[in-house]
C-alpha cells in the first residue's frame, strides 16, 4: 500500500524526536568550579625574584584586572578574603627566537615563570598550586606584512596577559 510507508516514517520521525528531546544533553557549558563558599579574593603583590623592574607589580595588576572582569570573585583586602592568590616571579627571559639568513634577529621569545598558589582561607587549604608555571610568547622586531615591528615591552605585556588569563581560568573554571 502506497499510503502506509509515509505514515510509518512520520511515526518513526515523531518517536525519534521524542527520544532525542528526552535524552539529557551533553552540551558544553562554562560554569565556575569554585567552591560555593569562596566569594572574595585577595591578591597581594607578587614577589619578584628577577631583575626586571616593576614586573611583579604588572603581573599583580593584570591578575586584579582579570578577576574583576571575570566577576566570580570580589577583590578585597587580605584580612577580609575567603581566598588568597600568592605568587613569586621566578624567571623572566627575553631571547632571540628567529634570524634572517644573515643572522640578524627578527623574532624574540619572552618566557615568564612563576610560582603561584590559590588558597582557601576558610578551610585553610590550597585549592591549587604550581611551583613552575611558565608562559611564553613571541614578537617580531621587523614589520611583517601590515603588522608593525614590536618591542620587548609589547612582548612583556602579552606574556603577562597570557599568564593572567591562564591563572584566572584555572582558578575559576578549574582548567
Amino acid at each position: 500500500m502506497p499510503g502506509v510507508a509515509p505514515r510509518r516514517s512520520a511515526g518513526m520521525w515523531i518517536a525519534l524526536m521524542f527520544f532525542v528531546a528526552s535524552v539529557p544533553g551533553c552540551g558544553y557549558t562554562v560554569r565556575s568550579a569554585l567552591p560555593s563558599h569562596l566569594k572574595t579574593l585577595a591578591i597581594p603583590v607578587f614577589v619578584n625574584n628577577t631583575v626586571e623592574f616593576g614586573l611583579a607589580d604588572d603581573i599583580t595588576q593584570a591578575l586584579v584586572d582579570g578577576f574583576l572582569a571575570d566577576r566570580h570573585l570580589r577583590i578585597v583586602q587580605e584580612r577580609d578574603a575567603d581566598a588568597v592568590l600568592r605568587g613569586t616571579v621566578s624567571a623572566y627571559k627575553n631571547q632571540v627566537f628567529g634570524y634572517t639568513s644573515t643572522e640578524r634577529a627578527t623574532e624574540y621569545e619572552v618566557v615568564l615563570t612563576v610560582r603561584v598558589s590559590f588558597r582557601d582561607m576558610v578551610k585553610n587549604r590550597d585549592v591549587w598550586k604550581e611551583d613552575a608555571l611558565s608562559v611564553r610568547t613571541t614578537y617580531t622586531v621587523v614589520p611583517v606584512g601590515t603588522e608593525p615591528a614590536k618591542t620587548e615591552t609589547d612582548g612583556r605585556r602579552d606574556v603577562i596577559q597570557k599568564l593572567a588569563d591562564q591563572i584566572v581560568s584555572r582558578t575559576v573554571q578549574g582548567w
